[in-house]
């Protein structure tokens, strides 16, 4: 059953045909704003969001797809927003608290390295980055970034990752309409293609680090 869930909430397309617009944005803004919302499929499912771009808005007062884009990108707005004021507020706390499934440790130290290595930059780059994203507003607000520098990088954050994502997502559903029949495949090749250089970078710079230790 467990297996069954999990599953099911890996699956893009379920959000989608299940829950719509309303999920869609829930979606958004727990990925990038609470940090239990680490496992959602937040690129995969911004762009199969893109191919039913016009199913979407159609269900929403037939307003232009594009309205829907603008609406999905503020959710990750505000997201962004708790994530920091939760950092700020509570952040201290975190290292104390004790790994669960929602929570765990190697992620926040993982976006804490994302953002000491990139600067202001991390909450754009974040955006483009599966878990990391969702760590890095709650560390920004736990190091007390500037709050207009930071509001200004997650508002082109966001718009850049939903709308990139989206128009992606649009253009190639119309231009392969079977597409949407091979769903699956494109979900794991996006996966694939937004962690494994994640994976990479923390593995090889941990093997760089160990060996600085020993030459020193």
């Amino acid at each position: 059953m467990l297996h069954t869930l999990k599953d099911t909430l890996l699956n893009p397309e379920w959000y989608i045909e299940y829950g719509g617009l309303y999920l869609l944005l829930f979606v958004i803004f727990a990925e990038t704003g609470l940090f239990v919302g680490f496992f959602l499929p937040g690129d995969s499912l911004l762009f199969v969001a893109g191919i039913y771009a016009e199913e979407l808005a159609a269900e929403f007062f037939h307003v232009p797809y594009i309205v829907i884009m603008i609406m999905i990108a503020v959710a990750g707005i505000l997201g962004n927003f708790v994530g920091y004021w939760f950092g700020k507020k509570s952040g201290p706390l975190l290292y104390q608290k004790k790994d669960s499934f929602f929570f765990k440790h190697r992620h926040l130290e993982s976006a804490k390295k994302f953002y000491e290595k990139n600067g202001a930059f991390t909450i754009i780059a974040a955006r483009f980055v599966p878990i990391i994203r969702t760590f890095v507003p709650i560390v920004a607000g736990m190091v007390q970034m500037d709050y207009k520098k930071f509001s200004l990088y997650n508002i082109i954050g966001s718009f850049a990752w939903v709308f990139s994502m989206m128009f992606t997502g649009l253009i190639l559903g119309k231009q392969f309409p079977w597409i949407k029949d091979r769903l699956e495949i494109i979900v794991i090749a996006i996966i694939l293609v937004t962690t494994i250089p994640v994976i990479l970078k923390f593995a090889l710079g941990g093997k760089k680090k160990d060996y600085d230790v020993v030459e020193d």
